[in-house]
């Protein structure tokens, strides 16, 4: 009777030290905000029946289980399930606003580092031409290309189309989107860029700050005749966008874009 008595409390004493684990674990989740489809590798995301594999998911032979293969964010559409790595390439959505460098000047388009795995597309027709008329691109038009948008230029756009091979079409028609002037251009993951209407904004300290969703964030100096705090996604019915080339920053300015580009580095 000793020896069983003994047994039993050993197991309660094992049972207990489990319970605690899982307790502590439990707490540690919460106390770190971590999100509830939040997976690993090896986590399994479902074991019902129907539910078709998606990238980022693989399916255990043993039981027929979805297993996540990617560290994310769990994510379903209908029936499709996916992970949406975190840290990973940027694929990007239709609609989604983005900021890029031009890298290389072709036949009537440009191409643009998106930060994804293929460079973005901006073609000549996607763009308002400097004059702002309406019409169709001529040869003219494709001579001064580099007149437009050069290689080094920065710009905000927003995706229109995706191409069968990945790469993201572009279009900057609207005064809210095009050529960027002065500012310092932050690289943070785009899993951090969360999606909402607005993208642009100006903040009280004098600075613009555009939110791509590729994980490129511009910080620039506040354009002339913007009131802090107001929002700029909206697009401006009294003369749109101002011209880069007239935007002239003094030191306060570039004090504040520093400091703004030091505190993303930092929380990021």
């Amino acid at each position: 009777m000793d020896s069983v008595e003994s047994m039993d409390t050993s197991e309660t004493i094992k049972f207990d030290l489990r319970l605690r684990e899982k307790d502590r674990a439990s707490e540690k989740s919460k106390t770190l905000n971590i999100p509830p489809n939040y997976v690993t590798p090896g986590t399994v995301v479902t074991r019902e029946a129907g539910f078709m594999r998606g990238h980022g998911t693989f399916t255990n032979p043993q039981d027929q289980s979805l297993v996540a293969s990617l560290v994310g964010l769990v994510e379903r559409v209908n029936r499709l399930v996916t992970v949406r790595g975190i840290g990973g390439v940027y694929f990007g959505d239709v609609g989604d606003v983005v900021v890029g460098r031009i890298t290389k000047c072709m036949q009537r388009r440009w191409k643009v580092d998106v930060n994804s795995r293929l460079d973005g597309i901006l073609l000549l027709s996607s763009i308002n031409l400097p004059t702002g008329e309406l019409r169709r691109r001529s040869a003219e038009d494709e001579l001064s290309m580099r007149d437009i948008l050069k290689e080094g230029d920065v710009i905000s756009a927003e995706i229109q189309n995706i191409y069968n091979d990945g790469s993201l079409a572009l279009h900057t028609r609207s005064t809210k989107y095009g050529k960027l002037g002065p500012g310092v251009l932050v690289k943070v993951t785009s899993s951090n860029i969360k999606r909402r209407k607005n993208h642009i904004h100006n903040l009280p300290c004098g600075a613009c700050v555009i939110l791509g969703n590729n994980g490129y964030i511009w910080i620039s100096p506040l354009p002339n005749g913007r009131m802090p705090g107001t929002n700029l996604d909206e697009e401006d019915p009294e003369g749109g966008k101002p011209n880069v080339e007239d935007i002239k920053i003094g030191k306060n300015d570039r004090i504040v874009c520093a400091r703004l580009k030091n505190c993303i580095s930092a929380l990021s």
